[in-house]
């Protein structure tokens, strides 16, 4: 055998995925990453997610589902629960005791939520406080714009939704860093500690009230703005979900525009990935569903996370109409748990382990194992289930990679996929590689998008 031969039959092949693309999937590509830069821009909270998801679904012939309606193969419907999370799924052509093929992955990022009595005016400026949601760089979030956005509840029950900072000529809010040159304590502290979580206190307002010798004028004036367009009063924050998120669009990153810049990316790249495979959908052998949860952010309880029994309760329904149990439904039933891994990036290649890293252009990553160190918060995929994916991969042409999070002792991360494990359910994770994870701007390549996509697509087809 030649060497050539010899190096193809028994070397990873770690060649770029451009190297590998089949003819007419450049354009296919840019297409896809198109859409998916325009709806990220549209649905940038857990709730405008669900909403934009739900209203794309019904244009692609998906309906409410309704507990007890009977179904066939090839009907298409959701369930949205509470507005923070979606459940779509295709009734396959095998009986669900069968079981389903699932695609998972979360609809929160981080960011700054207010708290619940957040406007304060100190020495002539006017404040918004804040609580950070999820895991955080706190210094990233710092002298950049940001936007307001979510929904009040007032007393008498009326339901107001929030946006300021995102249409053009509107203002942005901020907070201010402290300036180098009264830095220098500042500067010696820990990175960790440079800015406090009670410093991310938003800039609102600094021109008092006019004709009016009260105190907190300032205050009056901001909470006077908020009143005019809203009709909302102070007391009313404490009924209400408004978050501080970066106010800059997604965009192409890069003089070659390979790659996506953009705020949510974690995990709303995947979460995109497994609609969009879902409404691409025809009738498939099994039944498929794209399951989208909130709350991973943040350990995935709550009536709208993976903890939760929405899930179950949804599954549940399907399987009663065709007469199957539930537990035989998922003990058959195979998860990919889509959600992100860490690429390589060289300024930091310290913390990576290059044999194991997901790299940039590498294709879908596929994670036999997330948590931290000793695996710790991981479901640990079997090699058999991992066989069987690479099988799938491979026979669809998908470009994909295998990757851990970092070197062994120097972090980690979980996922949902021990939730959907501890159902019984055999659970794989796989996502798009992502430089600056959690920051206010994170970076995925075109081809990665494109890939997990394609990744979930084969999937739900097998």
């Amino acid at each position: 055998m030649k060497q050539e031969e010899l190096r193809k039959r028994l070397l990873l092949d770690r060649s770029s995925g451009y190297d590998r693309l089949a003819p007419g999937e450049l354009e296919r590509m840019e297409e896809y990453c198109d859409g998916y830069k325009a709806f990220l821009n549209a649905a940038r909270t857990e709730r405008e997610w669900a909403a934009q998801a739900a209203a794309l679904a019904e244009e692609r012939g998906f309906r409410p589902f309704v507990p007890g309606q009977p179904l066939a193969a090839g009907d298409k419907i959701y369930t949205v629960n509470r507005g923070k999370a979606l459940t779509l799924a295709v009734i396959g052509t095998e009986p669900l005791e069968r079981g389903a093929v699932i695609g998972a992955a979360h609809i929160d990022s981080p960011r700054l939520d207010l708290k619940p009595a957040p406007l304060v005016e100190q020495d002539g400026l006017c404040t918004l406080k804040t609580h950070y949601y999820g895991g955080i760089r706190k210094y990233q979030w710092v002298s950049i714009p940001l936007e307001l956005v979510g929904v009040v509840v007032c007393a008498d029950g009326k339901r107001v939704e929030v946006s300021i900072g995102r249409d053009p000529g509107d203002p942005v809010l901020t907070i201010p860093d402290l300036l180098p040159h009264l830095g220098d304590k500042q500067s010696k502290k820990p990175l960790y500690q440079g800015i406090e979580g009670e410093q991310l206190n938003l800039l609102a307002g600094s021109r008092p009230y006019p004709d009016d010798d009260g105190k907190d004028r300032v205050k009056l004036a901001v909470m006077n703005v908020l009143y005019e367009k809203y009709g909302i009063t102070e007391a009313d924050f404490l009924s209400a979900e408004l978050s501080a998120i970066p106010a800059f669009p997604a965009g192409d990153v890069g003089l070659d525009r390979s790659m996506i810049g953009a705020y949510g990316q974690d995990d709303r790249v995947c979460a995109y990935a497994a609609l969009r495979a879902l409404l691409d959908l025809g009738t498939p052998r099994r039944t498929c569903v794209a399951l989208l949860v909130d709350k991973e952010e943040v350990g995935s309880m709550g009536v709208t996370g993976m903890q939760s029994q929405a899930f179950d309760r949804f599954m549940e329904e399907l399987c009663r109409a065709q007469g199957a149990a539930l537990r035989d439904c998922f003990a058959n039933s195979f998860c990919l748990s889509a959600d992100v891994t860490a690429a390589y990036d060289p300024n930091f290649a310290e913390v990576y382990e290059r044999n194991n890293a997901a790299y940039l252009n590498g294709g879908v990553g596929l994670c036999k194992y997330t948590g931290s160190r000793g695996k710790s918060g991981s479901s640990d995929a079997a090699a058999e289930l991992v066989g069987s994916v690479r099988r799938i991969l491979d026979q669809a042409g998908v470009i994909w990679q295998m990757a851990e999070l970092g070197k062994v002792d120097e972090g980690g991360g979980g996922t949902i996929a021990l939730y959907m494990a501890n159902r019984n359910i055999d659970t794989l994770d796989a996502g798009t590689p992502v430089l600056a994870m959690h920051s206010p701007y994170e970076v995925t390549a075109k081809l990665d998008c494109y890939m997990t996509y394609r990744c979930m697509k084969a999937v739900f087809e097998a």
